[in-house]
């Protein structure tokens, strides 16, 4: 995994964002078309008025292939949220997923965010149980029925600096 560098996402960064997510959502998870727009409305919300010094995406590449991402985006009121969070299918496993979010947290606390959230659904195992060993804990769970499948929507929630 040395060889395997993280810098920030330019918008160079954003058209295999969307594909990737919209592909391996589609593979994995069963998710219909409306899953990639989604992916694109965010960055083309969150890029043009992001503040750097508060947000941030991060892009983990080997020898200039892409193998993942995570972000750190306001959420207001001191609170960071983490969006975007993808690995390759072949970059798992090798602590690539934890290195990634170490940074993001990393990031928000030193950007002044007291916590951070995240929304995700319960399909995705692998990256719930990265989140719990990290720290997060499982705020809320409810049944929804999106992009085409049903599914059960977790919201998560990490403290970023000790209780007062």
């Amino acid at each position: 995994m040395t060889d395997i560098s993280i810098r920030h996402v330019t918008p160079d960064d954003f058209d295999w964002i969307v594909e990737r997510h919209a592909t391996l959502y589609a593979e994995q998870d069963g998710f219909d078309e409306s899953f990639g727009p989604l992916v694109a409305s965010i960055l083309a919300e969150w890029y043009p008025r992001h503040d750097p010094r508060r947000e941030r995406g991060f892009l983990a590449e080997r020898r200039g292939d892409r193998l993942g991402t995570v972000f750190c985006v306001d959420a207001g009121d001191e609170v960071a949220k983490l969006r975007l969070f993808l690995l390759e299918p072949a970059a798992r496993g090798q602590g690539l997923g934890r290195r990634l979010l170490d940074d993001c947290l990393g990031f928000a606390r030193d950007a002044g965010y007291r916590r951070m959230t995240l929304w995700t659904h319960e399909s995705h195992r692998a990256a719930c149980a990265l989140y719990a060993a990290a720290g997060f804990h499982l705020a809320s769970a409810r049944p929804v029925r999106s992009f085409g499948q049903d599914l059960v929507e977790q919201h998560w929630e990490f403290a970023l600096t000790p209780p007062e």
